[in-house]
């Protein structure tokens, strides 16, 4: 099964960048897109009816603002939107869709913006987050994938020492939360598989920085421990343009 998560900054802008073309070639089973700026019935709209697959969005309440989308070959069991909490339901940041063996969470996860001042909003979505997957768990596996917006290690950033605690997505705070998800038993599957390798998902629109490689990663499938013995392959896909982020794909057997 092979799974595509990717944040394409804009669905109405991607189409006209050759989104189904890349669609129909990369062929997921899945894929979970993020930051789609656009309402339900514009999603619909933009994809037109040739791409063979189920497409589930959920839109922010303000229009042309942040929103997901999952595309899935098979209709999922069951689907549901947001965590049940009013003050982060107005976004459109998080589906989550049942298959047979596990649950898949798609999360555009909130940025903490300019000068950090959503900081502590993002910490408390943070905890309210991870009590949603929990809460999931009890019943079955989950897979997490989205643009998590944070960089866990150094080596998820060209640039550690002079964005650590300065930037939004590499303050302690933001890495304490997926710290958290990881030590209550979800595993990370590109460093799962590739502990020491260097590869970014999003690039800064400014100054050449995807020519030049000045990356961060920050976009993840965070796998239960119940589904590691799956896990076949993890891929960051450098070479497939479109939006400032990039895909990531994770191969479950």
């Amino acid at each position: 099964m092979r799974l595509i998560s990717w944040n394409v900054n804009g669905i109405r802008a991607a189409v006209k960048k050759d989104f189904l073309t890349t669609l129909e070639d990369m062929q997921p089973d899945v894929l979970c897109i993020q930051e789609t700026k656009a309402q339900d019935e514009q999603v619909i709209t933009a994809l037109g009816e040739e791409h063979g697959y189920e497409v589930v969005p959920h839109s922010a309440v303000r229009p042309g603002y942040s929103g997901t989308a999952i595309f899935s070959r098979e209709k999922p069991l069951s689907v549901d939107f947001g965590l049940d909490i009013e003050q982060h339901d107005q976004e459109g940041r998080v589906i989550t869709a049942e298959f047979d063996d596990f649950f898949l969470v798609t999360v555009y996860t909130p940025n903490s913006g300019s000068e950090l001042k959503r900081l502590a909003y993002r910490e408390q979505w943070d905890r309210d987050f991870q009590k949603h997957v929990e809460q999931l768990e009890i019943k079955k596996p989950v897979i997490i994938c989205g643009d998590l917006n944070v960089c866990h290690q150094p080596i998820d950033i060209a640039r550690p020492e002079a964005n650590y605690n300065k930037s939004a997505g590499y303050t302690q705070i933001e890495i304490d939360g997926i710290n958290n998800l990881l030590k209550a038993g979800y595993i990370d599957s590109f460093r799962h598989l590739y502990p020491d390798t260097v590869k970014y998902s999003w690039w800064s629109m400014r100054g050449g920085a995807r020519a030049r490689n000045v990356g961060w990663r920050l976009d993840y499938f965070l796998v239960s421990e119940e589904l590691a013995g799956r896990i076949k392959g993890a891929e960051i896909l450098n070479e497939v343009y479109g939006s400032d982020h990039c895909p990531v794909v994770l191969t479950l057997d």
